[in-house]
Order: structure tokens, then sequence, then C-alpha cells
């Protein structure tokens, strides 16, 4: 399978203007995939100027919706066309399992494109309540051009949730994937031009953040930056927002979701089973993992004999084997992060139940073995702060009030769960829970239709659904003064 890691820029593959490059290995073995642009600032003014030079002329920005939502629909057929090349880059490049690739981000980048495409021209504008004098007109307009940068997890996933609404909206997108999976990105960006994106409106950039991430968010021309990744690098993009142009920052950021489970839950296995698969879904490395789980007291026992005995399905394996349902770590320096968290936990005397180790070694790839601890407390780093790996700290807890507590004593809020049969709990705990999503007696089972974003320090603003538009246009009002002759 051959790659290109050339820059797309104008309609145009490009490589950097200095001429650096930089390697993209595979976690799967360690191989070099390809040499990659190693786009910096010259780069990055380039692709905001052919962004700007597209919206000014109106190529994109003029068309009608409707005209729009068919070219976005031919976008999302064009994911489809190419879906198994799509998904064994999207392996090959950050290491998850080529079933999940295909089945799962493949398929909802897709559903995504063509969502917003659909949406676009089923949104009407609005009229005030005015007196007889005038007429209010209530406008929303595309912004311009709009940054996003989109990290290594969901590398086409979380791309399309800020490209799809952004460009349905008419703006121009200049994207910059993570260095760690970088080869879908670019690939998208041709398979718009095919579909019928005019040169101009979609360019990838690929770079390292301070020197191509950091010029996109403190670019003078850029009207709006959409960025998904950690906490502290999205401080950081408020901070570069606010000091180049006042752009508009949108983040979705960290997260340290608890999920709670009552002794009345009403299907133990199935809570088990939500608890165990999100966690070591993607690897673990998901926002939105359920990485602490309180399970009341009573039932703790049972809840963690049954979790264990699911563990040794989720040891990694070849992610190309269609069979594997947990792949490799993306590289090694995420899985010696996750491993030295491991041995914090274990330092900080949480009992290890089962795993925490590095696993197939001999593969000269990055794997980590499904881990789970008990007994750990409030204080110690595996509860306090965001992992990104396969790694489960549970804790037990008796009282309902005391458990919100807990849950909501993070400096995150993107996700949680609570599993009852009692509505009035299930209610009373979902209100009570500071979460930008909150889930009962499931976990991770919504779709497109709904928002996603965080309270805290979870981000600002929110993926997915209509309100994604919300972050894309500004809002206009136009006045009309209207003096009747009759």
């Amino acid at each position: 399978m051959q790659f290109d890691g050339r820059a797309l820029i104008d309609g145009h593959r490009r490589e950097a203007q200095g001429g650096a490059t930089f390697s993209c290995i595979s976690p799967i073995d360690g191989r070099v995939l390809t040499e990659v642009a190693r786009c910096q600032l010259a780069d990055i003014d380039a692709a905001v100027a052919s962004g700007r030079a597209a919206f000014e002329d109106k190529r994109w920005s003029g068309l009608a919706p409707a005209a729009r939502k068919r070219v976005m629909i031919k976008f999302a057929d064009q994911l489809l066309a190419h879906a198994d090349e799509l998904a064994m880059m999207e392996t090959l490049d950050m290491g998850k399992p080529i079933k999940y690739s295909r089945a799962v981000d493949v398929n909802s980048a897709a559903n995504c494109i063509r969502w917003y495409g659909e949406a676009v021209d089923k949104i009407y504008d609005e009229i005030a309540p005015t007196a007889s004098t005038a007429l209010a007109l209530i406008t929303r307009e595309p912004m311009g051009v709009v940054g996003v940068i989109v990290p290594w997890n969901y590398p086409m996933i979380m791309a399309a949730w800020k490209i799809a609404p952004a460009l349905a909206a008419g703006n121009s997108v200049v994207l910059k994937p993570s260095e760690k999976s970088p080869l879908t990105a670019l690939r998208l960006a041709e398979l718009a031009l095919e579909a019928g994106i005019p040169p101009g409106v979609f360019n990838v950039v690929p770079g390292y953040g301070p020197e191509a991430g950091s010029p996109l968010a403190l670019h003078m021309d850029v009207d709006c930056i959409g960025f998904t990744g950690s906490t502290r690098v999205g401080k950081q993009i408020h901070v570069m927002a606010g000091q180049s142009n006042l752009k508009r920052a949108w983040t979705e950021l960290g997260g340290k979701s608890p999920n709670i489970v009552f002794a009345d839950c009403p299907d133990l296995d199935k809570a088990v089973e939500a608890a165990v698969g999100s966690i070591f879904f993607n690897q673990g490395e998901s926002c939105n993992a359920p990485s602490r789980l309180f399970v009341e007291a009573s039932i703790q026992e049972q809840f963690l004999e049954r979790a264990v005995a699911l563990a040794p399905q989720y040891l990694p394996a070849n992610p190309l084997d269609p069979a594997t349902i947990m792949g490799a770590i993306v590289d090694k320096t995420q899985m010696d992060t996750v491993l030295r968290y491991v041995e914090s936990g274990k330092t900080e005397g949480a009992s290890l139940l089962y795993g925490g180790e590095q696993a197939l070694t001999q593969t000269g790839g990055c794997y980590v073995q499904p881990t789970i601890f008990a007994g750990v407390q409030p204080q110690m780093k595996i509860c306090c702060e965001e992992i990104f790996g396969p790694v489960l700290s549970v804790m037990s807890f008796t009282d309902a009030a005391e458990v919100v507590r807990q849950a909501n004593a993070s400096v995150y809020g993107l996700q949680a769960a609570v599993w009852t049969r009692d509505i009035n709990k299930a209610h009373g705990i979902a209100r009570a829970l500071r979460a930008g999503t909150v889930h009962v007696n499931s976990y991770d089972e919504d779709d497109i239709t709904v928002p996603f974003g965080g309270f805290k320090q979870s981000g600002v603003g929110r993926d997915k659904s209509l309100h994604a538009f919300d972050k894309y246009t500004e809002t206009k009002t136009t006045w009309i003064r209207i003096d009747s002759p009759v």
C-alpha cells in the first residue's frame, strides 16, 4: 500500500516549503509507512490564503445550500467507495483494529458528512416579532476560514465532526491532523476534491503542534479555530485565539468519566460488559472512556469477578486480524505514559486485578494489556488524571449523595453514566452529574443527532447535532424600516 504524505493546499499536493519531512511510523510493528510533509508557518500562510481566496470569490460559500448538500453527499459516498483503503490506512497509522476502522470509523465519518450535508438546506433563518414599522431578519452566515486541529485517536471521525458542519455552512477549512496519524486526513481532502468541493476550500497541512498548529491558532486571517485534544493544549489554543484576532475558539478536551453502578441496576451482566468494553474500546484512547468505575459495595465482589473474567477477551493482538478487538497504542511515547500510570497505581496502593504489563514485545509494536485496578482512592493519580489507555480504576460506594460528590470531584466533565432501575434515582443523579452527556443504563450509545462536549475543563462548545452549526456561523440582524403608505 502506497501513501502520499504531502500536504494538500489549493487543490494540489505539495511538499512543505522548507522541504522538511517526518516519518509516519506504524505502532503495529514499528515500520515506517511514509515520509510526511512537515508543514510550518509558510505552509500555513499558503493554506489560509487559499482558503480566504476561495471564500471571498464565493466558489463554495456562494452556492445555494442545496447545491452544497449535493456535493457533501457525494463526499460521503466517496468515503464509502474507498472504505477498505481508508480503514487499512487508519489501522496502519494509529493501531486500532481493522474491524473497527472499517465498521465504526469509516462509516461514522461518512455518516457525519452526509448528515450535515442533508441538514444544511433544512435550517431556516428567523424573523423577529417587531412592530409593523419594521422587518427584522436574523440570518446565519459562514464565518470565513476555519482552522481545525484534530487528535490521533479517531482521526477520521474527529475530522468529520468539525469539517462537515464547517464546510456545509459555506466556510473554507484548513485542517491540521495529528502528526501521529496524518494519513486519512490527507486522503479525505483528495476525496473531497473528487466529490466536487472546489480547490482551496478544504486544505490539509500535516505537521507538529508548535510548528503548524500554533501558527494556525495564531493566524490573523483565520476566523475560527476548532480543536480536539488535551486540556493542556486546549488552554493554549484559547490563549492564542485571544492573543491574535480574538478568533472564535471551540475546544473538545480531556475527560475522566465516572460510571456509577447501583445494586439495583437492571442487568448486571450488561453493566459489566459496558464498563469493560467501553474502557478497553480503542485501546482506552477515548476522551469519554469511563475510566472511573463506582460500584455499590453490596455488588462489588460479583461485579469485579465478572469484569476480570471478561478482560482476557481484550488482550491485544494484531490489529490487521479481523478477529482482534484491542490493538496497538498509538506510539511508544503514549505506551510509556500508560505504563507509568500503571506503576503509579501499584505504588500508591491500588490492587491490580488484571493486566498492567506491556504485551507483544516481540512485534516491535506498542501494546498494553487491559488493566483493572480495585481499591482505588480519590487522591490517586490513576483516579484523578486522564491516562488515555486501557486502565480501569474501580471504587466502591454506599451512599448516593457521596458517589455523586466523588464523581463530580474532577476538573473534567465530559461524560458519565448511571445504572439503576429506579427512575427517580436515575433522573436525580443524571441531573446532579456535571457532565456534557449522561447515559442511563448504557454507555456511549448516542449518535450524530445529539451534541457532544463537556463541562468544566473538558472544553468549550459542542460537536455533533445541529448545535455544531452555531460554532461555524455568525448571526446577523438586518433591521428594515417600513413606512407603509397603507
